[in-house]
């Protein structure tokens, strides 16, 4: 099947071609031609339904595509392709100059009606022609987002002649105008019962099965599979044994990711492949300079989904190309990045000033759920970034009412998480009292508990909700239908009552209940406190007995009353002498030193953590002198009135 012409009767009549059919259409009216091309096209283009949006027998709308480059258009969120490689792959059959001259100017149109146009004053078109097309059509008619194809176009006599072609007789297209027209059509949603769709689909299945297929023809086919029957396709098993089969040199960049894309369809199986994902992922460190912006933001996820925690030397290249095409992601491919990082435990400080430079100018554009996702981010990574933490404060400000009570919360907890008030705070936390009084009832408890936990960190305490949460109300709410309320929600809701205590005496409302209370905050799940380093624990545990003559005139790792676990405890008398450990009268000062390691402070910085800031400050409130150890003990001497330590030191 070489050519195309557009029939009056596709049975018995062969030289009425395209032009013609046009002309005579334009001398009727258009009901009259609506009634012509019913008449005169095949059975299968008079199926198509009415329905004003979708056909769902055989025509139907398309997902979105934009431009990122003038006219060369690109799919999105679909198979990574390079559009001009398709184009080169469908020349490489091209028959003659023209054809190659047809494909040049089909890929300067920017609309549906002017590719059918010029379509329409062909003599003849080649099967490969009348592919690039169709592809065409579906890349033009989504650059606006739109998301359904025209009504006009899916009744253009000539858009079902191009349709028409590829039904009657798919044995005799070639495998790459095969697998194209299946993947064009399939993301025209198309109905996937037509007997379109499954001629095509029976015919690329025998060709798989005799073999021969090239691999980037096996890597669309089995993208368009997953769409069509979902990743329990078992065909899908057949089309990676015949990949493992070929050369990783033969694979193109856009084919590897579109192999990382089928493997991560069949995640559940990953143990089988993962010799030959190992095998992948090395090759993959040579081709990451030549991916796109998006199809790196589609490896990342496959990597994760499939739980490649072995290939970080991948996700470190992957990683610096990610720093050059931050300005290019788009919000969902620059949140499934973060994402991935996220997992790996990826964190580079280019990344991170790549990430301030666009958060700062664009943070007011960015998806929420973006912005949630880089504050997460800087969460768990520890990332005291205040370009992006000031940005966010500012968003928050300005946009608070179009956010749902877990992004709220979200972009709230990492201020009291990494002890950072924002220049702009007192704004930033009437607007979220604002929003808390308004929309209480609709957070989840959980989630505003944490939110609440969250400010009393950093100071901001929430007086005004503490009478709200300490009522047996929101505590049987908090504990839903669990027969006891959860660790760490109790550890918290004794901070917050302790913060009542110390920090709001004019807090007058009710008082949390010892049921609800816990005995430490430091446990091995669920703890407000970080684990003393135990090798800076051993340091300093050597200069102290070395100094002091013996272990008996320090405690350590000493539970107080008040839930907090105090590192090294020294009492001393009023004279300023140390007393053995063991004494419990005359006590004049109790000192107590936070052996202070890497995992209290922020990420590569001597900015304490909020829980730790809440524990000194709250064990100077109760009465003990707060020491903190930076580093190693080189010195201590005991005088008559003086405790001198000789060490790095932040007295607050």
């Amino acid at each position: 099947m070489a050519l195309i012409t557009l029939r009056r009767n596709f049975c018995h009549l062969s030289d009425f071609r395209i032009q013609g059919a046009l002309t005579a259409l334009k001398n009727h009216p258009i009901n009259h031609v609506h009634k012509v091309a019913r008449e005169h096209l095949h059975p299968w283009f008079c199926s198509v339904q009415s329905e004003p949006f979708r056909i769902q027998f055989h025509h139907a709308c398309c997902k979105t595509f934009h431009s990122q480059n003038g006219n060369e258009l690109h799919l999105v969120g679909e198979p990574a392709f390079s559009q001009g490689q398709d184009w080169n792959r469908l020349e490489q059959n091209l028959e003659n100059e023209n054809e190659q001259i047809f494909y040049r100017r089909l890929n300067e149109f920017t609309s549906s009606e002017e590719v059918l146009s010029f379509v329409s004053t062909l003599e003849t078109l080649t099967d490969a022609m009348a592919a690039g097309a169709l592809r065409r059509i579906c890349e033009v008619e989504k650059k606006g987002g739109d998301q359904r194809l025209p009504k006009e176009i899916l009744e253009s006599s000539v858009f079902r002649a191009l349709c028409f072609q590829f039904e009657r007789e798919p044995s005799q297209l070639s495998d790459s105008t095969l697998v194209t027209t299946l993947q064009a059509l399939i993301l025209l949603h198309v109905d996937t019962q037509s007997s379109l769709i499954l001629n095509l689909v029976a015919e690329c299945q025998n060709r798989l099965k005799r073999g021969g297929l090239h691999v980037h023809d096996l890597c669309v086919l089995g993208d368009c599979l997953i769409r069509l029957q979902g990743p329990e396709c078992v065909t899908l098993e057949l089309i990676i044994c015949q990949l493992q089969g070929e050369k990783l040199e033969a694979y193109t960049p856009e084919d590897i990711v579109a192999l990382y894309r089928i493997l991560q369809a069949c995640a559940e199986n990953v143990d089988q492949h993962q010799t030959f994902l190992n095998m992948i992922n090395s090759y993959s460190l040579s081709i990451v300079s030549y991916l796109s912006p998006k199809s790196i933001s589609q490896l990342l996820t496959a990597l994760v989904v499939l739980d490649q925690t072995q290939a970080l030397p991948l996700v470190i290249k992957l990683g610096k190309y990610v720093v050059r095409h931050i300005p290019r992601f788009s919000n969902e491919e620059l949140r499934k990045v973060i994402e991935a990082f996220i997992y790996f435990g990826h964190n580079d400080r280019f990344f991170i000033q790549a990430l301030e430079q666009h958060i700062t100018v664009f943070c007011l554009t960015l998806d929420a759920e973006v912005v949630s996702k880089v504050m997460e981010y800087c969460s768990r990574k520890l990332i005291l970034s205040k370009p992006i933490l000031n940005a966010v404060a500012e968003t928050f400000v300005c946009q608070s009412e179009k956010l749902s009570p877990s992004q709220i919360s979200e972009l709230i907890e990492p201020f009291g998480k990494l002890n950072y008030l924002p220049p702009n705070a007192p704004a930033l936390f009437r607007k979220l009292e604002h929003v808390l009084f308004t929309q209480f009832n609709y957070f989840p408890p959980k989630t505003l508990l944490r939110l609440l936990h969250s400010c009393s960190l950093i100071e901001c305490h929430p007086v005004n909700f503490m009478e709200k949460i300490f009522s047996p109300f929101f505590l049987q709410k908090l504990q839903g239908e669990e027969s006891h309320l959860d660790r760490l929600s109790m550890a918290q809701l004794t901070q917050l009552y302790l913060t009542s205590v110390l920090e709001c005496p004019f807090y007058k409302g009710p008082k949390l209940l010892p049921k609800y209370q816990v005995k430490s905050f430091l446990t091995p799940c669920c703890s407000l406190e970080t684990p003393v380093d135990f090798q800076l624990y051993k340091s300093v545990m050597i200069g102290l007995i070395d100094l002091l003559g013996a272990r008996s005139y320090f405690a350590s790792k000493v539970l107080t009353p008040y839930c907090y676990m105090i590192d090294v405890e020294i009492k001393l008398d009023e004279e300023g002498f140390v007393l053995p450990y063991t004494v419990d009268e005359d006590i004049h000062k109790r000192v107590a030193l936070c052996i202070d390691g890497p995992k209290r402070f922020c990420s590569n910085s001597k900015h304490l953590l909020g829980r730790e800031a809440i524990k000194q400050r709250h064990l100077r409130l109760l009465g003990y002198q707060v020491v903190q150890v930076w580093c190693h003990l080189l010195f201590l001497s005991k005088s008559s009135s003086i405790f001198k330590l000789a060490f790095f030191q932040a007295d607050f």
